[in-house]
């Protein structure tokens, strides 16, 4: 049975993972939003400008005023307190308790284990709060990610052939992960 618990604080090691607040827009704009390398995969567009951002944070901001928003912002612990990234459940199914997870995460903290250990508390956070089955995919032409997800003890459930419109609306395939609660870690 779930019991939201919205996005509360999250701490590991390196990482704090906290909701996000109206002055991370210009971190999250510098940081990986208006980044093409960044977001060359994902199924959103580079922001263009800084009012982008301020909207999809807004967007986010509001969402917090319901327990079963999960959407983090990611602090690197050395970095004073500034978002590189974010984290979240993009899509829930509460009937069968069930929540898809999306990342993204500025490029200079790439290759660090930054996005495996946020991915690791997230995963952790949401079997706590009574989800059965966690779930993520990526793009195949972004194998990096995959690895990220099998770091976790995600399970590689198979490819999604042209399941998913990119950023550019063009058709691609996507390689779907998952874990369960009943899985062993």
């Amino acid at each position: 049975m779930l019991v939201h618990r919205g996005s509360s604080k999250i701490e590991t090691k390196r990482l704090i993972l906290r909701p996000f607040v109206i002055e991370d827009t210009i971190n999250m704009f510098n940081n990986w939003a208006s980044d093409p390398e960044v977001t060359k995969y994902l199924t959103w567009p580079t922001h263009s400008d800084i009012n982008v951002s301020k909207s999809v944070i807004e967007m986010w901001v509001d969402s917090y005023t319901s327990n079963e928003t999960y959407h983090w912002g990611i602090v690197y612990k050395d970095t004073d307190n500034q978002v590189i990234g974010s984290i979240g459940a993009v899509r829930i199914n509460v009937d069968l308790e069930q929540a898809e997870i999306g990342y993204c995460i500025s490029k200079k903290y790439w290759n660090k284990g930054i996005t495996t250990e946020a991915l690791l508390a997230v995963i952790d956070y949401l079997f706590s709060c009574g989800f059965m089955r966690i779930s993520a995919y990526h793009d195949v032409l972004n194998p990096a990610s995959g690895i990220v997800m099998q770091k976790c003890g995600m399970q590689f459930e198979g490819v999604l052939r042209n399941a998913q419109k990119n950023k550019e609306g063009e058709f691609c395939s996507i390689a779907q992960y998952a874990i369960l609660k009943s899985d062993p870690r």
